[in-house]
């Protein structure tokens, strides 16, 4: 069980760094989503871009704060 105790500090280590990669993998992907459709749809004020991106970032931080919620009842 001591080897366990030992390796939990790193796990939780490793979820936040995995949480943090996550984010910034869907927002760059809504913002790569958003350019790709302002391109074949051009309008005067980048929407797609914006709108996507932001959608991007509401979704990254609601599946933060599920992981961290999720987190803090196994402790």
């Amino acid at each position: 069980m001591t080897k366990n105790k030992k390796s939990a500090p790193h796990n939780k280590y490793l979820e936040f760094v995995n949480i943090a990669i996550q984010m910034g993998v869907i927002i760059a992907a809504g913002v790569f989503a958003g350019i790709w459709l302002d391109k074949r749809y051009p309008n005067d004020f980048s929407g797609f871009t914006i709108g996507i991106s932001l959608l991007g970032v509401f979704i990254s931080l609601y599946l933060v704060i599920r992981k961290v919620t999720q987190m803090s009842k196994e402790d």
